[in-house]
């Protein structure tokens, strides 16, 4: 995340905000109260609806939205921001900040302590940061702490390669189980692209049956 955050207050005006948009190269403000706690956020997209309005009151229906026409006649932070706030706590992991973006359709997120006061923001650009790893820094991750770390296995009963991000992972599991579940765990290594599973599983194993046991001990 980013620490030094460009925010502004429920009263800061339309040109003040547009001044800033421009000079700090922003997309997005936090709006926050007087003890730093994040109430709303404005974005350029809530600006925009400025531009869009159209001196006949007639026609805004036709252009806008209806939840949008009070933000077209807005003056201040607190008249355009949208109050229903998605953000993130310092600790989310950067999966869990991607998903949020994705999902709210947003290109930034307040980053907020656990009384909602405003610490960062992160942005799209931050996200992608974590694919700039290097190789050799995401198979040394994966060979000691997820291999040994988390499965207590010796790393060289598996191979693993990793080239451009894309992981190959090959050998064979103790059981199938454990197979998946190490390929689901390098797929949340940051820095991975994508796994390409190669284990030779063994075959699960068979369900002992209850008649094959009483079959092992006759009756007399």
């Amino acid at each position: 995340m980013t620490t030094r955050v460009i925010w502004v207050r429920k009263d800061a005006t339309f040109r003040e905000m547009a001044v800033a948009l421009r000079n700090y190269r922003v997309s997005a403000f936090p709006v926050v109260d007087d003890d730093q706690k994040v109430i709303g956020v404005v974005s350029e997209a809530d600006m925009l609806n400025k531009e869009a309005l159209d001196d006949e009151p007639g026609v805004i229906s036709g252009i806008l939205h209806r939840r949008d026409q009070a933000k077209a006649r807005g003056v201040t932070a607190g008249d355009l921001m949208t109050a229903a706030v998605v953000a993130v706590r310092p600790d989310d992991t950067v999966e869990h900040a991607a998903k949020l973006m994705y999902d709210r359709r947003v290109k930034r997120l307040p980053v907020t302590d656990a009384n909602g006061r405003l610490v960062g923001i992160i942005s799209r650009a931050d996200v992608l940061s974590v694919f700039d790893r290097t190789d050799e820094a995401i198979r040394q991750e994966i060979t000691d702490e997820v291999i040994l770390g988390q499965f207590l296995m010796d790393p060289r009963t598996l191979d693993v390669t990793v080239k451009d991000g894309i992981v190959t992972v090959t050998g064979r599991p103790e059981t199938s189980e454990t197979g998946h579940e190490i390929v689901r765990q390098i797929r949340h290594v940051q820095g991975v692209v994508a796994v390409r599973d190669r284990l030779d599983y063994p075959p699960p194993e068979r369900p002992v049956d209850r008649f094959d046991v009483a079959a092992s001990f006759p009756m007399d």
